[in-house]
């Protein structure tokens, strides 16, 4: 009896430091991600205020259509990075239970929501 106690003992403490090796590797995930998604912002920005102001004064200013086009595939393209990200959080979530919430919770329930809404 002993026996089997101490057998049991030691595997929940072998699962137990599984968890915790499984959570590290989750939190290490989780802020290399965060440092992703800053560096996309920040590239976001600096494009949207590159549009914003037009071409620079040793460019010439661009056929608005081909403007429009270009914007469109840059669009398409984050807008496909975005959804690959959210897919990731998802899996990283689904993994990590809820250990693996942090503190931007309310963020990234608020972005999956607005994703299954989309078409």
């Amino acid at each position: 009896r002993y026996a089997d106690l101490a057998a049991s003992h030691s595997e929940a403490l072998r699962q137990r430091e599984e968890r915790e090796w499984h959570n590290a590797r989750l939190r290490q995930e989780n802020a290399r991600l965060r440092l992703e998604n800053r560096r996309l912002r920040r590239e976001n920005r600096c494009l949207f205020r590159q549009a914003l102001l037009g071409p620079g004064p040793d460019k010439p200013p661009a056929d608005p259509g081909e403007e429009a086009e270009a914007l469109r595939a840059q669009l398409g393209r984050l807008q496909e990075k975005h959804r690959r990200a959210l897919r990731h959080l998802r899996r990283c979530r689904a993994a990590g239970g809820p250990e693996a919430s942090g503190a931007e919770d309310g963020e990234l329930d608020e972005l999956l929501l607005e994703e299954d809404e989309q078409p």
